[in-house]
């Protein structure tokens, strides 16, 4: 009876097992050159006066347009101390077209808040890739990124 059993364990006891194993090897190369670019921002006309002791005849200020007007400041008291200040900042034209030839533009239209990017220079920026060994790069001239990757991946299931 015992050896009965311990064979009719045997047959139940011990699970079925199927592994899976998984290996995989990437390698990349990542070449890039940065483009040139050009952002720009119109400024709207800005005005401001300050003072004591002045008073002011005729128009002053922006009119809707962001046109100046003129000022004509005096005193409210003659003879007493006084101070005045007054500044005025013009607002960017309105630029209703940009001309862009063979994908660039030679000569943009640039508003009072603009920042310019040069284009990249490839320079000798190269990469490769070996199935023996780890990707390799070479730099490049400014503007430029060389990214060599090699990812390996090893999995077991159960």
């Amino acid at each position: 009876m015992k050896k009965l059993l311990l064979v009719f364990s045997l047959f139940f006891a011990i699970p079925a097992s199927a592994a899976e194993i998984t290996s995989k090897i990437t390698d990349s190369v990542q070449l890039t050159v940065q483009g040139a670019a050009i952002q720009s921002s119109r400024i709207g006309a800005t005005y401001s006066v300050s003072g004591s002791n002045v008073q002011f005849a005729g128009s002053f200020g922006l009119s809707a347009t962001g046109a100046y007007g003129d000022t004509t400041p005096s005193l409210t008291t003659a003879g007493q101390a006084f101070t005045f200040s007054e500044a005025f900042n013009a607002a960017d034209a309105i630029v209703t077209s940009q001309t862009a030839a063979s994908g660039t533009v030679a000569a943009p239209n640039l508003y009072g808040n603009s920042t310019t990017q040069l284009a990249g220079n490839a320079g000798s920026l190269a990469g490769s890739l070996s199935a023996t060994g780890v990707p390799t790069v070479t730099a490049g001239g400014p503007g430029t990124t060389a990214t060599g990757q090699r990812t390996i991946e090893l999995s077991v299931f159960k």
